[in-house]
């Protein structure tokens, strides 16, 4: 019935270029309708809504974003912003960032957004930029480095009323919206495994402060689980490092310096955990034999090292997706709020 309607419409209209009105008439709704319907708004039914898409499919119709944006004052497009941490090997990109990239994209086509890519300095006005030149609806931010410096930003950015959303550290009371995992049962799941290993005198790689609020709650739940099962927990087996492989190679070299005794380590991140275990191998120490290690995050190289490495998985793609979806929530004036994702602890043979 839809073909046919359509077919004689566009037969009638000459042939011409199809119009939301056009789709209107067939569809037996008002054009606004059509309008908010193609935006994949939620207060169209889905029952019309597969009908006005179906008639759209049908006349070759597309949405002209240029012109719905100067209608609606929006751009139709997200900007996600990623930003370099102040380490020496600053041209790295976290690879788990890069793994909620797919999620993202996919997210976004959905919905009818682009999203815009770009890679920042923390120390550029970047919020200002973005806000100023109109660039895009709202913003993603991943990764900003040292947290005691980057958050009066947010600050700044939720008082000019900016619509963002970051993946991070979630607590209450903290600026904008927030999506993060479990960091804290993450920690605790990775030392608890190591204590069932058998292992009693377990290192920590990464920061534990609030300039690193994720890492700082990782250790926190590593602390949780030594504190459990009866173990002391040792300042000198906890070295800080942030998430590069030259952080990682650092720490696990000012470990072993120290020459306090250790059966295991817990690292804050893959990068970390990746880097400690090559500098283990070069002194002739053998993972998991003499020590075992568990990392943060399932990136790609996780599994492919050599023994494949234990690690708590950070779900990527739903990350990714619920970044996206909160954001759109919060531009279309939806009730929003920051959330907590679960984490789970795979097993390779660095640890067992």
């Amino acid at each position: 019935m839809v073909a046919w309607a359509a077919g004689e419409w566009w037969h009638v209209a000459g042939q011409r270029k199809a119009t939301s009105f056009d789709i209107a008439h067939l569809a037996g709704v008002s054009q606004p309708t059509v309008s908010r319907a193609l935006r994949g708004s939620p207060t169209v039914s889905p029952a019309t809504r597969q009908r006005i898409e179906a008639i759209a499919k049908q006349l070759n119709y597309t949405v002209d974003r240029a012109a719905s944006g100067l209608r609606s004052g929006q751009t139709r497009t997200l900007a996600l912003l990623l930003f370099r941490d102040p380490s020496p090997d600053d041209t790295l990109i976290n690879p788990f960032f890069l793994a909620m990239l797919g999620s993202m994209m996919s997210a976004c086509a959905e919905a009818g957004y682009d999203l815009l890519v770009s890679f920042q300095q923390p120390s550029s006005d970047w919020q200002t930029d973005y806000e100023k030149s109109h660039r895009a609806d709202g913003l993603i931010l991943l990764g900003y480095g040292d947290y005691a410096d980057y958050r009066q930003r947010l600050v700044d950015m939720v008082d000019r009323g900016t619509h963002f959303v970051r993946w991070g550290h979630v607590q209450a009371g903290q600026p904008g919206l927030t999506i993060g995992c479990d960091n804290v049962a993450g920690g605790r799941s990775a030392a608890e495994h190591l204590v069932a290993q058998g292992r009693r005198r377990i290192a920590f790689l990464g920061d534990a402060t609030d300039h690193y609020p994720e890492f700082h709650d990782r250790y926190r739940g590593y602390v949780a689980a030594l504190e459990a099962a009866g173990l002391a927990i040792e300042p000198r087996l906890q070295v800080p490092a942030i998430s590069t492989e030259e952080a990682g190679t650092r720490a696990a070299e000012d470990l072993l310096d120290r020459g306090d005794p250790f059966d295991a380590i817990v690292a804050a991140s893959d990068l970390i955990a990746l880097a400690a275990m090559r500098v283990l191998v070069n002194v002739g120490l053998r993972v998991p034999e003499d020590v075992a290690i568990v990392g943060f995050d399932d990136i790609p190289a996780a599994s492919l090292a050599n023994p494949p490495l234990t690690t708590v998985v950070q779900d990527a793609g739903a990350a990714g997706r619920r970044l996206i979806d909160t954001l759109l929530a919060r531009i279309r004036g939806e009730p929003t709020q920051s959330v907590v994702l679960p984490t789970r602890l795979v097993v390779r043979r660095s640890s067992v």
